[in-house]
């Protein structure tokens, strides 16, 4: 039987336990500021351990040099296929502003685009934008997200239309959200789903499952019962990601001899960022600037020295 002192895991917070409808979650974008776009599809690579000199004020290691895991998102271009002028929480009026052939692999584009007549009155935009994928090594479809756009200068957006949007100017923060979906594992038992323990040995109905389902009134199983199901490809947040460094491989390459496990070279844009980020290589990753930032992780400044694969 489980301790009483920790008689159950696995929150409740994040119920039901499905695998995601969708492969970039979505983003509440009214709790995020900024200027600008707001968002920017990244691709994982993997993990390293980074070498930085650590300029940290009142740090114990300052003016040291220091190992740190990071991981290294791989970071193509973007396009804006539509833009999107929202009031009262709906959808006013779409202007689609892109019909590139790549795009037929995943949407119905038109065969002419229409002219670009922002609505009289509206309370936010948005934008639709796709990611380039070619640039890389991995795959040739492209992935799409909505994203904010920051400010009401229409024109700065339709300046973008036809334009290669890169990092460099979406990721202009230190710290980041970060926002995809985990390694899925597929049918799990109670253990490794909800951290319940093994029961006694000599126990006559199962070790490896929970030692009641549900007492016999009400005549029901409730959803706060462990049970087996599907583990992987949620949803998560990873909030505050530190910024180590970036950059483009064509001037500067972190590519080991030969290449990252299971994801190959990287051939376009990177970010290198602080700790681990949730999935396998070349999950899609949306990154946000960060909505609450900690003043512990802001503080934080480190010059970087050296990758080590």
């Amino acid at each position: 039987m489980a301790k009483l002192s920790r008689p159950r895991h696995g929150s409740l917070q994040f119920w039901p336990r499905k695998r995601a409808e969708k492969t970039i979650p979505s983003v509440n974008w009214a709790h995020i500021a900024g200027e600008g776009i707001l968002g920017f599809i990244a691709y994982k690579v993997g993990m390293a351990t980074a070498i930085v000199k650590d300029a940290t004020e009142h740090s114990m290691s300052k003016g040291k040099k220091i190992f740190i895991p990071v991981t290294v998102l791989e970071t193509p271009c973007m396009k804006l296929y539509s833009i999107r002028f929202y009031k009262d929480g709906r959808v006013i009026k779409e202007i689609v502003v892109s019909n590139e052939p790549l795009l037929k692999r995943i949407l119905r584009v038109p065969k002419q685009l229409p002219p670009f007549e922002p609505p009289a009155t509206y309370d936010s935009i948005r934008a639709i934008v796709y990611s380039l994928p070619s640039q890389t090594g991995i795959k040739k479809t492209p992935d799409v997200a909505e994203v904010a756009f920051g400010g009401k200068n229409i024109e700065t957006l339709k300046s973008l239309i036809g334009k290669e949007i890169s990092v460099q100017d979406v990721v202009k923060y230190p710290l980041l959200d970060v926002r995809g979906l985990t390694k899925g594992k597929g049918l799990e038992g109670t253990l490794p789903r909800f951290g319940i323990e093994l029961k006694q040995h000599k126990t006559e109905k199962g070790v490896r499952r929970p030692g009641s389902l549900a007492p016999w009134h009400p005549a029901r199983v409730t959803f706060r019962t462990p049970q087996a199901g599907q583990l992987g490809m949620f949803s998560r947040v990873h909030y505050n990601i530190k910024v180590i460094t970036s950059g483009n491989s064509a001037e500067k390459s972190i590519n080991p001899g030969t290449g990252f496990k299971h994801y190959g070279k990287v051939k376009s844009s990177y970010l290198v960022v602080q700790g681990s980020v949730q999935g396998p290589p070349k999950r899609q990753i949306l990154i946000t600037p960060a909505f609450r930032p900690t003043k512990g992780q802001a503080k934080k400044k480190y010059e970087f020295q050296e990758l080590i694969i």
